[in-house]
This record gives structure tokens, C-alpha cells and sequence, in this order.
């Protein structure tokens, strides 16, 4: 099963299944009792948001040794959290904005987990039986105020700086342990890695976090980047591909 958002009658946001390239209404919340509903047309004739819109994005640092290392940092030995604003997200084909506050925005492409259920106090035994599903991401990140900054909430904050999409596979379908994880600009592949290098497994990642906060239904999960980040500049186009899932597209402005 493929959810979507998509932009509905009046331009209001919608849930939808995808399914053959076929795209079906969703009744009721995919994180609840739902069904399907009436087609609504082609893939390529509906306009695709993000497909979610969390309460929090999570995202986990430095889960890459070979990342570590490129950027000059120890491999951490519990893992790196941090927040980004929800009002950074945007869907596919949006475009990733600039900012003339850096001189040095750059990708970083990522598995990301979506939250199915409200949770808190989570084990290593039970923690991935709360995840509603997968898809891909952009951490976007103005690498010379991350550096600049003691802590990163401006560098990794900015408008635009976290695509989601182009979809969300359920987690029944999806196994995230072995999946290669791409990053292109322009058609020139930048980062090429796979989820079984992570440092930190998904059910470590979601035990560690839940004994802070709470996760609710749609809050994601991003869950680190592997080594070949690199700049963005206006006019690019960046790719982040997750096999298994599909391929998040993005213009840079």
C-alpha cells in the first residue's frame, strides 16, 4: 500500500491511495479505520504534498561512519538527535530554497519512518511495531551555520530544508535493514549508501527517543545520511532515491 497527499477540491489537502498508478480517495486517516474510496485519476494528474504533517521531525545524526568521518566528527557512541520545524517540510517537485543567510546549502538524502501510532517508553522488542511506514528525505542542511553554530537548529531549520515524498510504503512491505539509499543532483549520483551500515538500528533509534518524548500518528523519523554530501546550487535538480520506495524530486531555487 502506497498513501499519498495530494491537492483535492479548493486546493485542500487530501489522502489518497496509490495503487498501479492509479490514484484512489482515502477514507477516514490512514492511521486509523479507513477504506477506499472513489478513483480520482492518474498519478500524473494529481498534484502530489508531502505525505505527512507531523507534529515533529526527528532526525538522527551522524548514523553513517563513513558521514562521520567526511565531515571531520567521532562516531558517536548513543545516537545524535535533533529537531527540524515542521514548516521546513515540503513535497515532491517543490523547489528547495536558497537562502542568502549561506554559502554552503547542501543535500543529505535519507530513509525516513513514519510514526503509525502514539507512543512513548517504546523497548527495542516492541518499537517497530508503531511504525506506520517508510519514505524518503532530504535533510537539507546550510552547512557553514551548523559549524558556526553551537547547536543546529538554524543550519538545519530554514523553509524548505526538509523534502518528504513522494509517498509513504506501509511497513509490512518495506524492510529497512537492507535498503540502498541514493542521492543525485543533476543526474550525477552524490551519495550511495545502505541502511545496514546504520550505527544506531531503528528499534535502538525509536527506544532512545520515546524515553524522552512522545510520537504521535504522522511524526517522522529521519534516520541519518551516509557519506557524499555535497553543495546545492539554484537551478539544480536533486534526487533522493530509496530503493523499495521510489524516488524524491526536488529543483533547487
Amino acid at each position: 500500500m502506497k498513501v499519498i497527499r495530494y491537492l483535492a477540491h479548493e486546493n485542500q489537502p487530501a489522502w489518497g491511495l496509490l495503487e498501479e498508478g492509479s490514484v484512489f480517495a482515502l477514507m477516514g486517516s490512514p492511521f486509523e479505520a479507513h477504506g477506499r474510496g472513489a478513483a480520482v485519476g492518474r498519478l500524473d494528474e494529481v498534484t502530489l504534498l508531502a505525505p505527512v504533517a507531523p507534529s515533529k521531525v526527528l532526525c538522527v545524526g551522524r548514523n553513517y561512519a563513513a558521514h562521520a568521518a567526511e565531515l571531520g566528527n567521532e562516531v558517536p557512541t548513543e545516537p545524535l538527535l535533533f529537531l527540524k520545524p515542521p514548516s521546513s517540510i515540503i513535497g515532491p517537485e517543490e523547489s528547495i530554497r536558497l537562502t542568502p543567510l549561506s554559502e554552503k546549502v547542501e543535500h543529505e538524502g535519507e530513509l525516513v519512518l513514519v510514526i503509525g501510532q502514539r507512543c512513548r517508553a517504546l523497548t527495542e522488542e516492541n518499537a517497530m511495531q508503531v511504525i506506520f511506514g517508510y519514505t524518503c528525505g532530504n535533510d537539507v542542511t546550510a552547512r557553514d551555520l551548523q559549524r558556526k553554530d553551537p547547536q543546529w537548529t538554524r543550519g538545519k531549520g530554514f523553509d524548505t530544508f526538509c523534502p518528504v515524498g513522494p509517498w509513504i510504503i506501509s511497513a509490512d512491505e518495506f524492510d529497512p535493514t537492507q535498503a540502498q539509499v541514493r542521492t543525485l543532483v543533476n543526474g550525477e549520483v552524490r551519495q550511495d549508501g545502505n541502511t545496514s551500515l546504520f550505527i544506531f538500528s531503528l528499534p535502538h533509534l525509536l527506544s532512545y527517543i520515546t524515553a524522552v518524548m512522545t510520537l504521535e500518528p504522522g511524526d517522522i523519523v529521519m534516520t541519518g545520511t551516509p557519506a557524499g554530501v555535497g553543495p546545492l546550487q539554484a537551478g539544480d535538480v536533486v534526487e533522493v532515491e530509496v530503493a523499495g520506495i521510489g524516488t524524491l524530486r526536488n529543483t533547487v531555487e
